[in-house]
Parts: structure tokens; sequence; C-alpha cells
């Protein structure tokens, strides 16, 4: 009876010493995991603060020929900064649910008034053709196409980390240990999927 007993007791602790094992190693990796996608917006913020950068320059460069575009440039500036402030925000907190919705909707108004501003500057070709104004342009439609890509691989962690936190038995390790779901940073606007495009050329126009 007692070397019967000996053995239940002797199951039962290794299945719950497994059960220990199984739990400490999904908790493990969706700590990994959120701080993999974590990890991922740090990219984004890295180039989003370059484009901060270069806007004001370019407005600067590009307002003594556009005296009477005061209006779209100011549009820039403000959309600039709104954007800036929600990018810091969502830094903070990447997969935060108020945070991404704040930096998606503050990024698109940012690529539409760009947009606007370098259609305007299609209808200037002397300011097309300034050297200054052309590098600008063309740095900062790099820096879009390189945020389009770190927004890619941070959706792709954040996929990652929530597909392992909804399925068994990961699920309910997540929700004892309190691990939240990423939101995505989706395009909110079909104008925000491509960067703005440039042209330079100055031949005039039949």
């Amino acid at each position: 009876m007692i070397p019967t007993l000996i053995v239940v007791a002797g199951v039962f602790l290794l299945v719950g010493a497994i059960a220990v094992v199984s739990v400490v190693s999904i908790y493990n990796r969706l700590v990994t995991l959120r701080n993999r996608y974590q990890n991922a917006y740090s990219q984004i913020d890295v180039q989003a603060k370059r484009r901060y950068d270069l806007i004001p320059n370019l407005v600067e460069t590009v307002k003594g020929y556009m005296a009477h575009e005061r209006g779209t440039l100011e549009a820039v500036i403000a959309a600039r900064n709104s954007a800036q402030a929600a990018n810091a925000t969502a830094a903070a907190s990447p997969g935060d649910p108020a945070a991404m919705r704040g930096i998606s909707g503050a990024e698109s108004a940012l690529t539409g008034a760009l947009g606007r501003l370098f259609a305007v500057v299609e209808n200037y070709p002397d300011l097309k053709a300034e050297q200054n104004v052309s590098r600008l342009m063309e740095e900062l439609t790099s820096t879009e196409n390189k945020i389009g890509f770190a927004r890619q691989a941070f959706n792709d962690s954040a996929m990652g980390y929530n597909t392992a936190c909804q399925v068994f038995p990961g699920v309910i390790v997540a929700n004892l240990g309190g691990f939240r779901p990423a939101t995505l940073y989706q395009i909110v606007t079909p104008a925000e999927r491509e960067a703005p495009k440039v042209s330079f050329s100055t031949g005039n126009p039949a």
C-alpha cells in the first residue's frame, strides 16, 4: 500500500513540475514576444524623428518662393507637430490602442499635408530646380519608405505576440499574467499607403 502511495505521489509531483515548467516557459515566451514588438516600434521612432526634423528645413527653404501659399506651409507644420506628439506617446506605449490610433491618424494627416505641399511645388519651376529643395524632398520620400518597412516589421511582431496570447495554453497564461493584445499600426487612409510622389522634371509643359 505504501509503495503505491509513493508512486502516486511521485506521479503528481512529476505532473506538477511539468506544469510549472510549461507555465514558466510560456510566460517567458510572451515576455520575449512583447519586448520584440516594442523594440520594433523603436525603428519606426528613429525614422519618424528624422522625418520630423526634415520637414521644418523644407518649409524654411521653400517659403521664400511660396509667399501666397502660407496656409499650405502652416498646415504642414501643424500636422508635423501633431504627428511628433502622437509618435512620442506611441513610442512610450507601443501597441496601446489609444496611442496607436493617435499616431495612425496624425501620420495620415501629415502625409496628406506633405502631399499637398509637393503638389504645389510642382507649380514653381524655379523651386523644383533648387538643389536643396529637391534633396530634402527626396530625403523625405526615402524616409517615408523606411517608415513603411519599419511599420510592417512592427505589425508582424505584434501579430506574432497576439497569436501567442490567443492560442491554448498561452491564452491562460496571458490572462493570468496580464498580457494585453497589441494594437497594430493601421493605415488610416489609402493616401498613406504610398509615400508622396516626387517629380523634379523642369521641362516646359506642352
